[in-house]
């Protein structure tokens, strides 16, 4: 059997998928988190189920590719059966979806979740009732606590709603009447059709959709089955009568087609709602109003934000801090303990100086990324993320865009790559664009390691979380600057109105941070496992070889090597390009390697120094934490102004090989990619040219 999970944004459709089938999806309080179809395996009752959790649609008719998305796989796939997830506060808005789920005469249950919120807020609900009046089994479940699950399962093993089309609903007389009379041209037109190749392809058509839902699209004006009937043979003579009957009603009854089916829809939900749903009028202020009194404050809201995101990078550094120290003795010992175990030999300098130093390198920095994800995840499980694109709709507007294009920027804050997938939720696709383009200037976990090891290396402690702010606050800046840019000169239009619910405020729940960060950590480990490691090597392969002078002579000193080595002339050659910003060779070699995961710029740092200084990482009792920190400040030769402006270039220069190819597949092409990897490698340039060449005439960081 296979169950796709639908509903409208934050009715809790992915946590109760993560429930039924025990996998770790991302579960965020804000639309624009489960961008795919996402899928799992449900063994009960001796079914073996597939779920499809979709993206969150308030309507099938489809205005952004997430919807789309949803709609294609109910429509196209055709499951033996809907889990409609209903929010039971807000009951009345999302049966509006239910209603469309009718119409594709598939089997429907629904789940009116969060039902314990809506009886605390005195909305009671005859669920027998309610079921009679929809035409479905209903039950009431409380995702969060596991409740109603039994009673759901029950309900998709029993058989009995298996194969029982829900009912639909039934329109005004006109509306119907033109319903059947396009009904009957549809089937007819496989008898009239001018062939049998003709035939075939209508045929094809009826039978992956309803007659009576193709009629109602087609009346409604919907692009896509217009545009698919458009392109069949005969398909014009199809679309003209749909315009005459178009034309016939809205003479008739003064209105719009779309406008009488969407009232018509709206009114079977307003009967059913009247006679099974009771509201008590509790005289109170809910909770969720109370803190929107303060969060949502046009005064004090957003330097509110600014200040949780502040608390938010103090805790990644200096909490965390602690915890890398112990991270960095362990690497230590184990560098050590190799070191002393094998001979000297190329197979030591792989493992000692490739491998340990530039897998350790990024490994000490776990906790950081740990406790970073901690927060958002947090911000995101209250609700908070969602007031966050509230507060920010005023400053978007002011560059072209609105809140909700906000979304996927803060959830770049965790990683690009979801980030661009989560801009399908736009329905304007030249905001959308924009939003992909200015995205990765939004600074992701993959540069956190970067940050923390020249912060750790340059700036004291209690300036630590200050400087770590200022790096993600112009990241944010730089994006809203270049929105502006693009909107004015490149992909010109008029920003549209931004219209984003607001979820109520929510406890986390433990366990569910605690998975999210368990996946964070895993993704981080496997990264490093995998495309950290084989870059660490070929890294090392670059800066050690070859060996000798072009006369067969070996060289005098380690520097001179590596200087003579690939790297080191790959480097030489990039070197006249990035002097005026203040980076030398090696910090050339180790931005090139970061095109392919950004964690790399640490790995490459922590291959060089490691091999330019061959004595122990261990220095007396200092851990390895200070060590690398004190062979950063030595060999790299960085003032704390150069070490600044290598973070804001990291910040802003052409973003992971990943995020490119994701970039690619959301626009079908390499031109926007390629635009993407050009504009912020100059842009990355030109700032860090002025705020170098300022800071070193004003003697600030020197």
């Amino acid at each position: 059997m296979t169950i796709a999970l639908a509903g409208n944004p934050n009715s809790g459709k992915t946590t109760l998928f993560n429930l039924l089938t025990g996998a770790r999806q991302h579960v965020g309080n804000y639309p624009g988190v489960t961008v795919e179809r996402k899928e799992g395996r449900l063994q009960t009752n001796g079914y073996n189920i597939k779920i499809i959790d979709l993206p969150g649609t308030y309507s099938l008719t489809a205005y952004s590719p997430d919807e789309l998305v949803a709609r294609n796989v109910i429509i196209e796939g055709r499951p033996d059966l809907i889990v409609n997830v209903v929010d039971a506060s807000n009951l009345e808005r999302n049966l509006y979806l239910t209603m469309q789920l009718k119409e594709l005469e598939i089997p429907i249950i629904l789940a009116l979740n969060m039902a314990d919120y809506a009886e605390s807020i005195g909305i009671t609900i005859d669920y027998n009732l309610l079921s009679k009046l929809l035409g479905v089994p209903v039950v009431r479940i409380v995702g969060t606590k596991g409740e109603g699950i039994d009673e759901l399962l029950a309900l998709v093993t029993s058989g009995n709603n298996q194969f029982m089309p829900a009912k639909a609903v039934r329109y005004e007389m006109e509306i119907e009447t033109a319903i059947a009379k396009l009904e009957k041209i549809l089937d007819s037109k496989l008898e009239t059709a001018d062939s049998l190749a003709v035939a075939d392809q209508f045929q094809a058509e009826l039978k992956k959709y309803p007659s009576r839902w193709l009629a109602i699209k087609l009346l409604e004006n919907d692009k896509e089955v217009t545009d698919k009937f458009a392109s069949l043979p005969d398909g014009n003579k199809i679309i003209e009568q749909v315009q005459a009957s178009r034309k016939i009603l809205n003479t008739s009854l003064d209105e719009d087609p779309e406008g009488l089916i969407a009232e018509g829809r709206y009114a079977y939900i307003r009967g059913a709602y009247k006679e099974a749903v009771e509201i008590r009028e509790l005289n109170r202020t809910s909770i969720t109003e109370k803190i929107d009194k303060i969060l949502l404050n046009r005064i004090i809201g957003l330097p509110i934000f600014f200040l949780i995101m502040w608390g938010l990078f103090q805790l990644t550094f200096t909490v965390a801090t602690p915890l890398v120290e112990w991270m960095e003795i362990l690497i230590s010992s184990l560098s050590a303990g190799v070191d002393n175990a094998l001979a000297d030999s190329l197979i030591k300098s792989l493992l000692v100086d490739g491998i340990i130093a530039g897998v350790g390198g990024v490994i000490i920095f776990l906790p950081n990324i740990l406790f970073l994800f901690l927060g958002i995840a947090i911000l995101e499980a209250s609700g908070y993320m969602s007031r966050a694109a509230f507060l920010m709709d005023k400053i978007m507007h002011k560059v072209g865009l609105h809140g909700k294009s906000f979304v996927p920027m803060l959830i770049g804050f965790g990683c690009s790559i979801p980030a661009i997938m989560a801009t399908r939720t736009l329905e304007n696709p030249k905001d959308r664009l924009i939003t992909m383009l200015v995205t990765p200037l939004i600074s992701c976990g993959a540069r956190l390691p970067v940050y923390t090891l020249l912060i750790g290396a340059f700036f004291p402690q209690e300036m630590a979380g200050n400087v770590l702010f200022s790096l993600y606050l112009i990241g944010i800046i730089l994006a809203l600057l270049m929105a502006k840019v693009f909107r004015t000169w490149l992909l010109p239009g008029e920003s549209e109105p931004f219209v984003m619910e607001l979820p109520i405020y929510r406890l986390p729940k433990l366990k569910s941070i605690l998975v999210q960060m368990w996946e964070r950590a895993w993704l981080y480990l496997k990264k490093a496992g995998t495309i950290i490691l084989a870059i660490s090597i070929i890294m090392w392969s670059l800066f050690t070889f070859p060996m000798v002078d072009k006369n067969g002579q070996e060289y005098a000193t380690a520097s001179q090597q590596m200087q003579q080595s690939y790297a080191g002339r790959l480097g030489k050659a990039i070197e006249p390009v990035i002097a005026p910003i203040g980076f030398d060779w090696k910090t050339g070699v180790a931005l090139v390697s970061g095109f392919a995961a950004k964690e790399v710029v640490v790995s490459t740092l922590a291959t060089l120094y490691n091999m330019e200084d061959e004595e122990s990482l261990l220095d007396g009792e200092e851990t390895q934490v200070k060590t690398f920190a004190q062979l950063t400040r030595e060999q790299s030769g960085f003032t704390p102004l150069v070490a600044y402006v290598l973070m804001l270039f990291i910040l802003i220069y052409v973003p992971c090989m990943a995020t490119i190819a994701i970039i690619k597949r959301e626009t079908n092409g390499w031109k926007w990619p390629v635009f993407t990897a050009g504009y912020t490698v100059v842009l990355a340039w030109v700032i860090c040219f002025i705020v170098y060449q300022g800071g070193f005439l004003l003697g600030i960081g020197v």
